[in-house]
């Protein structure tokens, strides 16, 4: 029996990879996958290669686009592949979720979706609330924090190397912009303003804002 699994993470702990090497898996026994990645979040296509998943080991594989207009059961339905794998599921809308439960129960055909649970202040992205919820199987892909204990969350930071606590919760960025942290050193690199582990070069601690009070209960205001 079909089922929908969601695979999630913080960033760099190895989603896409692990998404292509299970397309490499069904391929690999004459199978058909059938892989999408979001418009919106082609990492592949920052590197002048459109329509492609891409993993930061070097390897890649050819994928379908997927928006907010994107209907995936009669993008599927058509297609009847073996499995649906699904990157960026973040980005997913709560209806395509139900859209791919629908694939899953009706046409018996498994979902795999890997995307990031939280954003960059620790709030659910829309498509990984609704993976929690309707998802048969929920697998985290584990990394880890500077200070070997296990990352959970992750924070974004500004191109003067502050760490940011507002703005829209999705905007493009690789491992120059998004860092992974255990809760305790999330917590305190938004505190504080600053990368905690010394990510950021200590001299720039001199040079913190004033909005940036550092004995403040909720933190800088940015």
């Amino acid at each position: 029996m079909a089922k929908l699994y969601f695979y999630y993470s913080t960033m760099n702990a190895g989603k896409s990879t692990a998404l292509l090497q299970a397309a490499h898996n069904y391929v690999e026994r004459g199978m058909k996958p059938m892989l999408f990645t979001a418009l919106l979040d082609d990492v592949a296509q920052i590197h002048g290669e459109k329509g492609k998943i891409a993993s930061r080991i070097g390897i890649s594989s050819s994928a379908i686009h997927y928006d907010q207009g994107t209907n995936f059961w009669t993008a599927i339905s058509g297609n009847v592949p073996n499995c649906v794998l699904v990157d960026e599921a973040q980005f997913l809308s709560r209806e395509q979720v139900q859209q791919l439960a629908q694939v899953v129960d009706e046409a018996n055909i498994p979902v795999m979706c890997y995307g990031l649970r939280t954003d960059f202040l620790g709030e659910l992205f829309p498509g990984s609330a609704a993976l929690l919820a309707w998802a048969d199987t929920i697998t985290e892909l584990k990394t880890i924090c500077f200070c070997g204990h296990k990352a959970t969350m992750v924070v974004r930071v500004a191109a003067d190397g502050f760490v940011e606590r507002e703005g829209s919760q999705v905007e493009i960025g690789g491992n120059e912009r998004y860092i992974p942290f255990c809760r305790k050193h999330f917590n305190e690199s938004l505190k504080s303003g600053l990368c905690a582990g010394g990510t950021i070069r200590s001299q720039q601690r001199s040079a913190l804002p004033e909005q940036y009070e550092m004995d403040s209960p909720i933190g800088p205001q940015r």
